[in-house]
């Protein structure tokens, strides 16, 4: 194979910017920035077939970048060359509105380098990215979602006003530093070009600053000029061309990707072809990346393979499509990860509704009641811990509930915390139960479990909880315990009830 010169043409961004060579990852890194880049690359192969691709598909990881994103690079590449250039020294603010991993990967840099960070943050974003960029030591402000871009009041306002009231703060601003695109004209296309020996037939990519798909683009195609490059941007954006294809300004969920101006680092001139994507096939796309190929990846790259699996449909048998993946799933747990947020936000399709129907069928109607729990063993507050531990010795109980005169429930107790509790002298044998036990507390909402309760309800009760307390419906009596055992015993005495 030939390889990639680390000695490219004169770049266009800047005339006086200089390339950086292509780094390889040491066996032990001298700090978490030198596991930025070098990201795998790894063969689709569930998905291209179930959409009728025949070409090979390969996935560009960005995920496995420090920070989780693509966006690690353009992070440490903004602050070496602004340190490199004299215009920041550790112990000054640096400031940046951002969608989140942008943020993420500045303020992990920050964090090793020492230097103050601020992030802007529309409210859209995850709280997921909110708490990492805490972790990182990064002061948030959230901005409202619909801002216009040039508004005062919008991610990018707002970190302009900070910018003239704080001294010695700057704003590497994402949307025009040069550093962005050339973070992956001289690291991810370089990658890309060495891993698959400079056989590229089509590469796809998502749009948000631009960086990626500019610097990515360019260096491609300067090596491999019939290379097809094809940008994904989701409807509600504008950044996709021709201006006909953007037929739409509502707002999306898919974070990180288009926007409703055309960023300076973003050469679209680079782009042979725009895809248009949208929530629900983005973020069910991300789903079936999970499950089928194992890649925990963002919603994002759910948008990226949904748009190459459109694109890719041009290309045969032996020719090869490489799509970037750009960030974790680790921003999105309470989000399309979640079933009952994929539920309420309508992102369903028949697949999903058909696993869903043949969960609840295999109860075949069955509640609670069809478990004939046997009557609960329990203890009273005023029972002494010797008593609970006992009984749950000869039970082989690993907990109980507590129950007052009316067989309400009050509390539960379990062995681990009793014992922790007696052999560390905080309690004595002979001590009342109620010191010890878990309270109930009447400000939670709780769950309500009786005898008519449908056991496919108390499946998903089981995912959140390790214990159901089955109570009347009228007086709140306590009349059983169930776990999820009880429920696997139930399917395994009822064989009949899956088929």
């Amino acid at each position: 194979m030939t390889s990639t010169s680390d000695t490219p043409k004169i770049c266009e961004w800047a005339p006086t910017h200089t390339h950086k060579p292509r780094h390889h990852r040491p066996l032990i890194c001298r700090d978490i920035l030198q596991n930025i880049g070098n990201t795998p690359m790894v063969r689709l192969n569930k998905v291209p077939h179930e959409f009728g691709v025949k070409c090979e598909m390969l996935a560009k990881c960005e995920f496995f970048n420090s920070g989780g994103s693509v966006k690690d690079r353009i992070g440490l590449r903004m602050i070496e060359d602004a340190e490199a250039s004299g215009r920041i020294k550790p112990g000054d603010t640096l400031i940046e509105p951002t969608s989140g991993n942008t943020g993420i990967g500045l303020a992990l840099a920050a964090a090793i380098k020492g230097y103050k960070m601020i992030i802007t943050l529309p409210e859209k974003m995850s709280q997921e990215k909110v708490d990492v960029l805490k972790a990182l030591g990064a002061q948030i402000i959230r901005t409202p979602t619909e801002a216009a871009f040039d508004a005062p009041e919008s991610h990018i306002g707002v970190a302009k006003k900070l910018n003239s009231e704080i001294p010695n703060s700057h704003i590497l601003d994402q949307y025009g530093n040069p550093s962005n695109p050339l973070a992956h004209y001289d690291g991810t296309a370089v990658e890309m070009l060495e891993q698959c020996g400079n056989k590229i037939d089509m590469v796809v990519l998502t749009a948000g600053t631009g960086g990626t798909i500019t610097g990515v683009a360019r260096r491609i195609k300067e090596v491999l000029p019939n290379c097809i490059v094809v940008g994904v941007d989701p409807h509600g954006s504008i950044l996709a061309e021709p201006s006909t294809l953007n037929t739409t300004s509502s707002s999306y969920k898919v974070e990180g990707i288009g926007y409703d101006f055309i960023p300076d680092v973003l050469h679209r001139k680079y782009v042979d072809r725009w895809v248009k994507t949208n929530d629900k096939d983005s973020l069910l796309m991300a789903r079936k990346l999970i499950r089928q190929e194992g890649l925990l990846c963002g919603g994002s790259s759910g948008a990226a393979v949904a748009g190459a699996m459109v694109a890719a449909k041009e290309l045969k048998e032996g020719q090869r499509c490489v799509v970037l993946l750009a960030d974790s799933v680790r921003n999105y747990m309470t989000k399309f990860l979640n079933d009952d947020w994929m539920i309420d936000a309508g992102f369903v399709d028949d697949a999903f509704l058909a696993e869903k129907k043949q969960e609840r069928e295999q109860w075949k109607g069955a509640t609670v009641a069809d478990l004939k729990l046997p009557a609960p063993i329990s203890v009273t507050p005023s029972d002494p811990v010797e008593k609970a531990i006992d009984v749950m010795k000869r039970r082989g109980f690993d907990q109980l509930p507590v129950l007052n005169d009316n067989r309400r429930a009050v509390g539960l107790v379990t062995m681990g915390n009793l014992l922790s509790h007696v052999s560390s002298g905080k309690l004595k044998a002979s001590d009342p139960v109620s010191q010890s036990m878990f309270k109930f507390s009447t400000k939670r909402h709780f769950e309500e479990i009786t005898p008519e309760t449908p056991l496919a309800n108390l499946k998903s009760f089981f995912e959140k909880n390790s214990v159901a307390l089955v109570t009347k419906s009228t007086t709140k009596e306590v009349v059983g315990v169930c776990t999820q055992i009880d429920l696997v015993s139930y399917l395994i005495k009822h064989p009949e009830d899956e088929k």
